[in-house]
C-alpha cells in the first residue's frame, strides 16, 4: 500500500482510485467515528463515505483535491476567502443537533450541537463537489463556541516557520471569525487548557499555549500576538 498522508495519530494509505485506508497506530474510536460520519452524511454535511471498519482501521472514500492547508501554501492570496469558508463549515456543523450517543464535550445546559474539535485547514479537502471535512476522532457534543475556540487555538499555536506564514495565520483566523456566527471568546481559556493536554504538542506549540493560558496577560502579549483572535 502507498502511504499518502501521516497525522499525529494515524496513517493514510491508498487502496485504489476510490478508497483509502486510515490506520490508527495505537487503536482509535473507529466505531464512533464511522457512526458519526454516516449520521452527518445523512444530514447533508460534507464527509467522506465510510466503507469498512475494524478496531484500528477505516476504509474511506478517497477524496480528490488538495487540503485547505496545501491550497493556502500554493495560493496565499486566498487566505481570507478560505478562512471564511472554514467559518461557514463551523456554522453548517453547529446547525445540527448532537445525537444522544455522541460523547459530551464542552457540554451546555441544553441544545448540544455536533462539534468537530479539530477543524483546521489540514482537515478540509477541497474537492470538485466542495470542501469535505475529515478526521472526526475528537468529535463530541457541546457548545459551538468551544469548537470555534479549538480552531483558533490550534491554528494560533501551530508551529509554522517564517514571518509570512505567521502573518497569513492571523488573516486566516480573522476570516474564520468573519465567516462564522459563533463568538468563541467565552471558551478560549478552556480550549487552551484542553490543548495543553495534547501529548503530540511540539515545544514551540506548548510554549505558545502556556503564554496564553492566562488570557494573554503574561509575557508575549495578547491573543493578537499570533492567533489573530
Amino acid at each position: 500500500m502507498e502511504l499518502i498522508a501521516q497525522g499525529r495519530d494515524a496513517d493514510v494509505y491508498a487502496l485504489d482510485e476510490s478508497r483509502v485506508l486510515r490506520r490508527y497506530r495505537h487503536g482509535g474510536p473507529t466505531g464512533l467515528e464511522s457512526r458519526l460520519m454516516t449520521h452527518l452524511a445523512a444530514c447533508g454535511y460534507p464527509v467522506p463515505r465510510v466503507y469498512e471498519i475494524t478496531d484500528t482501521d477505516m476504509v474511506l472514500e478517497r477524496l480528490a483535491g488538495p487540503t485547505m492547508l496545501d491550497e493556502l501554501a500554493r495560493r496565499p492570496w486566498r487566505v481570507g476567502s478560505l478562512g471564511r469558508e472554514l467559518g461557514r463549515l463551523h456554522d453548517r456543523l453547529h446547525a445540527l443537533s448532537a445525537p444522544e450517543w455522541l460523547p459530551k464535550r464542552f457540554s451546555t445546559a441544553d441544545g448540544d450541537r455536533v462539534l468537530h474539535l479539530d477543524l483546521h485547514p489540514g482537515n478540509v479537502i477541497l474537492t470538485r463537489r466542495g470542501p469535505v471535512v475529515i478526521d472526526w476522532c475528537n468529535a463530541g457534543a457541546g457548545d459551538p463556541a468551544a469548537d470555534v475556540a479549538m480552531t483558533m487555538v490550534t491554528v494560533g499555536s501551530a508551529d509554522v516557520p517564517g514571518l509570512a506564514a505567521r502573518l497569513g495565520r492571523g488573516l486566516l483566523l480573522r476570516g474564520v471569525r468573519s465567516g462564522c456566527r459563533t463568538n468563541p471568546a467565552g471558551r478560549m481559556q478552556e480550549a487552551v487548557r484542553v490543548k495543553l493536554d495534547d501529548p503530540n504538542l511540539t515545544p514551540t506549540e506548548a510554549a505558545w499555549l502556556r503564554r496564553h493560558a492566562d488570557g494573554g496577560k503574561g509575557r508575549g502579549g495578547g491573543w493578537t500576538d499570533r492567533s489573530g483572535c
